[in-house]
């Protein structure tokens, strides 16, 4: 099949009369394919293009019969040979609620569209996707096109994105995206947050298909993202925070501020007053609930997330309790929040899902060397092969030798270092031992912590 589709290819591009080579920009390589005003500097990447956009095309130049469409399927009463449904890759490009174009970049210099310095964006939309492998294949030629990097996470309920590349590249991934019809009316400008980066800050782009687009291990059918809490902007949410706290000194909150993130994200930064549970995976939030329903019993809850994805559907898990007597989050997350007030409620850094770590709006360091508890708040991996976690440790400490995240670990280090090349061990340390799964709060503790 991939012969067919090499000379179909050459058929197509001899048939538009396309240059079939042109020099390279200083220090490229191989040679350069030009269709529809764009330029690509890899085979793949021309290949990618006429699959999404030429299809049609290719199957006239070439004779072979066009792919059958879903219409197509159902008028004939028989289905399309495995494979062959959605033309060169198997993807089904005929539906109409997603536009599968690429963006013109013709006028765009090379340089400038791979510059090291540009931006991270961060977003997510919640909406029916009928096609989600389409929509996915789609995503993956687009960041390929922008040259972006990152992680997008697409399912029947929306799409998640994390992705960095040059300004250029991110703001023409932005304007792509809100003219998406499958878009329409629930995407905005605003529900895009950037902060400084790159395509540098992710190893590689990592997209595809789940079940959720953010894994709470809950079927979506069962919680849905539609039976969300109350939206409050930066400003209504900074409000509340404050209302909280004033009460809360005097001993008489009926509001409990909740951080729905993992443990080590809230270690480094969090909202005053807050209630940070103990949970190592946002999987574990659910449980987390069940093992808690007194303390959210006839309280007003504030929650918050990094960007507001976790408290979509942890918050419509809490409402499904009906325990609480409202359940509230901030719109766009702490990065929308720390937008507007860098010096706010908010301290310390936040942490984001990528090489950097975290990113910082304020002076404030609210956590600590691991050895030596000097202040501290940047995290490196566990030195540890075995292990994943993230570390605090001090620059003076590393120095003596103290890179893994505990002594158990530190010892597994030179085990494996001293044995056979390849062999891993199971991760299993003093982090993990001592942690619950699901911590269980002292109700009469937190009410007399919120007096305090």
């Amino acid at each position: 099949r991939l012969v067919l589709v090499f000379q179909a290819f050459s058929l197509f591009v001899k048939a538009k009369e396309l240059p079939t080579a042109a020099p390279c920009p200083a220090g490229g390589e191989g040679v350069r394919w030009r269709c529809c005003r764009q330029a690509f500097e890899e085979l793949s990447g021309i290949h990618r293009h006429v699959a999404l956009q030429h299809a049609a095309d290719i199957g006239q130049q070439s004779g072979m019969a066009a792919p059958q469409t879903a219409a197509e399927e159902s008028s004939s009463g028989s289905p399309a040979p495995a494979g062959k449904a959605g033309g060169l890759n198997g993807l089904s490009y005929s539906s109409p609620e997603i536009s599968c174009t690429l963006p013109d970049t013709s006028h765009i210099s090379y340089d400038d569209l791979t510059c090291k310095v540009g931006e991270v964006l961060l977003y997510y939309c919640y909406c029916e996707v009928k096609d989600p492998e389409k929509l996915c294949a789609w995503q993956k030629a687009l960041c390929q096109h922008l040259h972006l990097t990152g992680k997008v996470r697409v399912a029947s309920e929306g799409i998640n994105g994390t992705v960095g590349g040059s300004k250029v590249g991110t703001k023409l991934y932005i304007e792509v995206m809100l003219s998406q019809p499958l878009f329409k009316d629930v995407l905005c400008q605003e529900d895009f947050k950037s902060s400084a980066g790159g395509s540098h800050c992710f190893p590689d782009l990592r997209v595809g298909v789940f079940k959720e687009i953010v894994p709470m291990g809950i079927d979506p059918k069962i919680v849905s993202y539609k039976e969300t809490g109350i939206h409050l902007s930066p400003q209504e949410f900074h409000r509340e925070v404050e209302q909280y706290l004033s009460q809360a000194s005097q001993g008489q909150s009926d509001t409990i501020l909740l951080d729905c993130r993992n443990f080590y994200e809230s270690k480094i930064g969090h909202f005053q007053g807050c209630l940070a549970p103990d949970i190592r995976k946002f999987s574990y939030f659910p449980s987390y609930v069940d093992e808690n329903l007194e303390l959210f019993k006839d309280k007003r809850v504030l929650m918050y997330c990094t960007g507001g994805i976790r408290c979509e559907r942890g918050s419509a898990y809490l409402r499904s309790k009906a325990v609480c007597r409202e359940v509230y989050q901030l719109k766009g997350g702490i990065h929308k929040y720390l937008e507007e007030f860098p010096d706010g409620f908010y301290r310390g850094k936040l942490f984001v899902f990528d090489d950097r770590y975290a990113i910082c709006s304020n002076e404030d360091i609210i956590s600590a060397c691991r050895y030596c508890g000097t202040l501290w708040d940047q995290y490196k991996l566990c030195s540890s092969q075995h292990c994943r976690q993230l570390v605090l440790t001090c620059p003076s400490c590393r120095n003596k030798g103290l890179t893994a995240c505990c002594a158990v670990c530190q010892e597994k280090e030179l085990q494996v270092t001293s044995r056979a090349s390849g062999q891993t061990l199971k991760e299993e340390c003093e982090c993990t031992q001592r942690r619950p799964r699901v911590p269980i709060e002292d109700v009469l503790r937190r009410t007399l912590d919120t007096g305090k």
